[in-house]
Order: structure tokens, then C-alpha cells, then sequence
């Protein structure tokens, strides 16, 4: 394997928990519905899916209950801004200081305090017969694990159902102008309360992601800044899927540039490396708020009664 290739290799891989956390953020706010409890959703759905991979020895089981939990997370936050309409920002906060303590507490619970980490098996790698054969690109392209194929596949479906179908067509509108929709027959609170449940579940899965990809084990520092991340890469990509791939694959880029500096033994400080993702990061958005173009309801609350929504 060249060099290339391998650096290719590492950035595809790093880049899934990027896009999936991403994709859900986009998910809920397209509708108007905006999270910003992704990091603490994340290290809850690490939580989940170790623990469970660890105590029933399958990896399929811990991310499906990851994802689960995820869902509820997301439903709680559709639910209390839409039926309840109460403040986005702060019920996200709120969502995220709970998960953060409940993910703590379930490992500690779980394997005690202080006791040596375990470690479980980490998803295998599955090369796609005759693709993976491809000089380079086949292994930087179709020699990974389950979950990085399904994560192009719900950004190539995201696509087309947001741009290719009528239910996204109306599922776009909700997040333009809500009294509009719901004055043609579109299902308004429901397109909400799906979105952000179905936002939520990516956001968990991302974070389970990275104990049964990266590490096989699972630390409180895990996530490490990724879920804000997201949300920064939200909005520079504009929230459309395909310019969130983009994204990904660029804020992914960074993290394995600065990692294979770290290791390669360049002579600069650790925490230079650690920055250089963010520092890219705030680069980036100055210019990407420039032409990015954001759901008019983001982050508002819908009321049929109100006239001034």
C-alpha cells in the first residue's frame, strides 16, 4: 500500500463520524428544529454501543441500541421545541449536559470506578470483490468496515430524497416556511418530531462509531470536540449533503495530517497538532458563511395561531 493510499485510506475512515453526526444535525434543522447537543449525544451513543458490544460480545447489537438511544435523545429535543415550544438552544444544552452525565455514569456503573478499561473487537474491514482490487483507490474506496458503506449510502440517499423526491421537497419547505406548508396539507409537527428523532440516531451511531472502529475501548474524552465540530461543518456545507461529504472528508483530512505529524516525530508541540483542525476549521468558515445558505426557520418554534410565524 502507498503512502497515498494509506493516508486516503485513514481519511475515509476518519471522516464517517464527521458526516453521520452532520447528517443528523442537517436532518432536524431542514425542518427548523437546530441541536446543538451533538457532542453530548455522541459520547452517550460511545457509551452505549461499547458497553452493550462488551457485555453481549456483538458489535451490531451495541450500535442498534447506541442508535436507539440516540433516537430518544432526538425525539425529546423535536418533541419539547415543537409541541412544547421551548427555547432550541436551550433545551440542546440541556440534552447535552444529560447525556455527557448519563454516559459517564452508565460506564462507571457498568465497569466500576477506576477499574482497568476492557477492550472489545473493533468492526472488520470488508473489501467489496473486484473494487478493492483497484490500484489505490480501491483500497482507499472499498476496503473498509460496514459502517463507513453505510455512511455514503445514507449521504448519496439523503440527496436524492431531499432533491429527487416530493416528500423532500415538502420535508425542505417546512424549514423555509412552515405556515406555508401547513397551509397546503404538509405535516408539519410530524416532519419536525421524525426529523430530529431520526437526527438524533446519527448522532448516537456517530459516537458509537469510534470505540468499535477506532479505539476497541472508551474513554470520557472520546468524541473529543468532534460533535461541535459538526455543527461547524453543518453549516459549511451549506446543509446539503453533498457539500457535507465534502466537508467531512476535509475536517477528516485534518485530524490524520496532524495525527501522522504527531507520530512521524516533527518537531511540534502535541498541542499545536491538536489545534490545527480547529484553527482550519474557523479558516474555513469565514469564508464558507459567505455564500452557505441556511434554512430560514432554523432554530425557531412553529405556531399555528401565531400570525407573526
Amino acid at each position: 500500500m502507498t503512502e497515498f493510499a494509506a493516508l486516503a485510506q485513514l481519511t475515509v475512515v476518519a471522516m464517517v463520524p464527521y458526516l453521520l453526526a452532520s447528517l443528523g444535525t442537517m436532518l432536524g434543522g431542514l425542518t427548523g428544529v437546530f441541536s446543538v447537543s451533538q457532542e453530548g449525544v455522541m459520547l452517550l451513543g460511545a457509551a452505549i454501543g461499547f458497553l452493550v458490544s462488551y457485555g453481549t460480545g456483538s458489535t451490531t447489537i451495541g450500535i442498534l441500541l447506541a442508535a436507539g438511544t440516540g433516537a430518544v435523545f432526538g425525539a425529546a429535543l423535536g418533541w419539547a421545541t415543537t409541541v412544547l415550544r421551548l427555547d432550541q438552544f436551550v433545551v440542546g444544552l440541556a440534552l447535552f449536559f444529560a447525556a455527557t452525565g448519563l454516559a459517564g455514569l452508565l460506564y462507571r456503573i457498568v465497569i466500576g470506578q477506576g477499574a482497568t478499561t476492557p477492550r472489545v473487537d473493533t468492526l472488520p474491514r470488508v473489501e467489496i470483490p473486484l473494487l478493492s482490487d483497484i490500484p489505490v483507490l480501491g483500497t482507499a474506496l472499498f476496503s473498509h468496515n460496514v459502517l463507513v458503506y453505510l455512511a455514503a449510502l445514507l449521504a448519496v440517499g439523503a440527496w436524492f430524497f431531499l432533491y429527487r423526491t416530493r416528500a423532500g421537497l415538502d420535508l425542505r419547505s417546512v424549514g423555509e416556511n412552515p405556515k406555508a406548508a401547513d397551509s397546503l396539507g404538509i405535516p408539519v409537527v410530524r416532519n419536525r418530531l421524525w426529523t430530529a428523532t431520526a437526527g438524533g440516531a446519527l448522532m448516537a451511531v456517530a459516537g458509537a462509531y469510534l470505540p468499535l472502529v477506532y479505539t476497541g475501548t472508551y474513554t470520557d474524552s472520546i468524541v473529543g470536540g468532534r460533535g461541535w465540530l459538526a455543527i461547524a461543518l453543518t453549516f459549511f456545507g451549506g446543509w446539503r449533503p453533498q457539500f457535507i461529504v465534502l466537508g467531512a472528508l476535509f475536517f477528516a483530512a485534518m485530524d490524520v495530517v496532524a495525527l501522522r505529524a504527531e507520530v512521524a516525530g516533527i518537531d511540534i508541540p502535541s498541542q499545536v497538532l491538536l489545534v490545527v483542525p480547529y484553527v482550519a476549521t474557523l479558516l474555513v468558515m469565514v469564508f464558507a458563511f459567505r455564500w452557505a445558505r441556511v434554512p430560514e426557520f432554523l432554530g425557531r418554534n412553529y405556531d399555528r395561531e401565531s400570525r407573526t410565524t
